[in-house]
């Protein structure tokens, strides 16, 4: 569904969209079958998680103390995450201009699709919906190191749009905020939203031998072009969310410039100079 359609949609149902996309959450207007999706989706993805995910993840969603029986209340959950670490989920109609997204992560805020999925939709779905956003994305917002990353990249992302680089960073977000894997001892745990909201690929990112597994260099992903119509071909994986933090200090404008200029790298491509990963025999 394109932004236009989903603002006309918000404006036939009543709700006012404010001057930075969000609304208030129309708590009244979720029905039975979308508690019910939202449970479905929430008990499936909590019973498979357990040692496949990283620990920050299940630490936030004990924090945040998420109702598995109904789609949460952002009010609600703004009460523990910025007790937390200071952020808070703002409602919106959907996806967002750029310019919106950066500032209100730069400013701590977490920007969520509040409609949920249908039934039919369960184990795909084009936009992120609801399920997407808060339970893939807001638990590790309660983690101060991956919540400070995010911060960061907001504020990087208006740099990159002075600079012409959006696609640039997008590819950032996309390899860690969306399908991030991170190293565990002798094995691998996933972090990623995109991940964490998806039945199939919590699998196959940990066990599939078909995609790439390298460690984490913010150059190659930079460089690094992606797919949204299949599990993915390249996973990046970091030692620990500080790593992501630090990257944010590099000199990205110099970066932008420099890549600009050069190819970029295929979805599924290998490298020489790439650490590969590899899964055990």
């Amino acid at each position: 569904m394109s932004l236009t359609a989903m603002l006309q949609e918000q404006f036939d149902a009543g709700l006012t969209t404010r001057s930075d996309f969000t609304i208030d959450q129309p708590v009244e207007q979720y029905g039975a079958v979308d508690h019910a999706v939202w449970q479905q989706l929430y008990e499936r993805q909590t019973a498979m998680l357990p040692g496949r995910v990283c620990d920050a993840f299940m630490e936030g969603i004990r924090a945040l103390d998420m109702d598995a029986r109904r789609v949460p209340e952002f009010e609600r959950l703004n009460e523990k995450l910025m007790a937390a670490t200071g952020w808070q989920v703002v409602a919106v109609p959907g996806l967002v201009p750029d310019e919106v997204f950066f500032d209100h992560l730069a400013n701590r805020r977490f920007p969520a699709t509040w409609w949920m999925r249908r039934p039919d939709q369960l184990d795909y779905l084009q936009e992120p919906d609801c399920f997407h956003d808060v339970f893939g994305h807001v638990p590790l917002l309660a983690n101060p190191v991956f919540a400070d990353f995010m911060q960061a990249y907001g504020k990087a992302g208006t740099v990159a749009q002075s600079l012409g680089a959006l696609p640039l960073l997008a590819r950032l977000y996309w390899y860690t905020v969306e399908f991030g894997l991170m190293r565990d001892g002798d094995g691998l745990r996933i972090y990623g939203a995109g991940i964490v909201s998806s039945r199939g690929e919590t699998d196959f990112s940990l066990t599939s031998r078909e995609p790439n597994r390298i460690g984490f260099s913010l150059e190659r992903v930079l460089r690094t072009q992606y797919r949204i119509d299949t599990f993915q071909q390249t996973y990046f994986v970091i030692d620990d969310f500080a790593q992501l933090f630090d990257a944010m200090r590099a000199d990205l404008p110099a970066l932008f410039k420099a890549f600009a200029e050069q190819p970029s790298f295929e979805a599924n491509a290998r490298r020489p100079e790439d650490t590969q990963i590899l899964l055990p025999a």
